[in-house]
């Protein structure tokens, strides 16, 4: 169900008991009408680079035992989730996370759609296919793209149109298979985030969706806020960043407003932590993050 179609019909739920009980509409306490309109957010990992040498049982273990409600399983990495499992392996995956708390959100792939040469292109669009299967098969809900840099010999607009372009082939499939496509605000050039709307005015199938990935670019031109606007009404998923104090100064207290306000059909309120640096102890970290998390959400 869409978020508009949620609100909707939690709206007609608050209207029907106020007539049920003789009571209007308007008389409901504030913060009854106001909780539809307030978005939940929730917690989780990207196996990059604090789980990348962890297997599927340890990241749902860690996770379980420090609060992060999801995992986004990064491509390349000790869980081992490839588009080379076999039936029976992609099961045992389902299972694993389907008998824990633990949510697997989605798989993050590399595939990505701006190079000069059109094969390369087919290619990742193919490779991408394969992920949204491999995702359909082991439960999860999205597959991570992304664009990676602007070919230095191509127009720019002409770059963004083709990685638009590209993401509505895969937007299409993966909407036939029950799978988000996301898009990582990613690479030199194209995580700019003006360049990131005119790809996603092209991308205008409703199943693909932004990644916002918190980058220092975000603060750019005409700001933070309006940059975030520019994108709210396709968001989808956040790569945030450790939130522990002194670890980086992106302006979560800013961020965090308008994404509990953000009401795109695609947003799916998740919130995974991707993070560079690996701490000594990386359970006490997601611990610390998790503490931090509920105090901005």
């Amino acid at each position: 169900m869409s978020h508009s179609h949620l609100h909707l019909s939690r709206r007609h739920f608050l209207a029907g008991t106020a007539a049920a009980t003789g009571l209007s509409a308007l008389a409901l306490p504030a913060s009854l009408l106001t909780a539809a309109q307030v978005q939940q957010l929730k917690l989780g990992l990207v196996t990059y680079n604090w789980g990348k040498d962890w297997d599927v049982p340890t990241l749902i273990k860690n996770c379980a035992e420090t609060g992060f409600a999801g995992v986004e399983l990064r491509s390349t990495h000790k869980h081992g989730v490839e588009i080379t499992l076999d039936s029976q392996a992609r099961q045992e995956v389902k299972q694993r996370f389907a008998d824990s708390p633990v949510e697997l959100v989605g798989l993050g792939s590399a595939c990505e759609y701006h190079a000069a040469d059109p094969q390369v292109v087919q290619n990742n669009i193919q490779e991408t296919k394969a992920f949204v299967k491999l995702c359909q098969d082991v439960g999860g809900s999205g597959v991570k793209v992304r664009p990676n840099g602007l070919p230095a010999d191509v127009p720019v607009e002409k770059t963004l149109e083709q990685i638009g372009r590209a993401l509505n082939v895969v937007g299409k499939y993966a909407a036939d298979h029950g799978v988000q496509i996301r898009v990582e605000v990613h690479g030199k050039g194209t995580q700019e985030i003006p360049h990131m709307k005119t790809i996603m005015d092209v991308a205008d199938h409703p199943n693909v969706v932004v990644c916002w990935n918190c980058n220092p670019t975000d603060m750019n031109g005409l700001g933070f806020e309006h940059n975030y606007q520019l994108l709210d009404n396709r968001m989808g998923t956040v790569h945030i960043h450790d939130l522990r104090p002194g670890k980086n100064n992106y302006p979560w207290e800013r961020l965090f407003p308008l994404l509990r306000k953000c009401a795109a059909p695609g947003f799916t309120g998740w919130c995974l932590l991707e993070d560079g640096p690996i701490p000594t102890d990386i359970p006490q970290a997601m611990r610390e993050n998790k503490q931090r998390f509920d105090e901005l959400a």
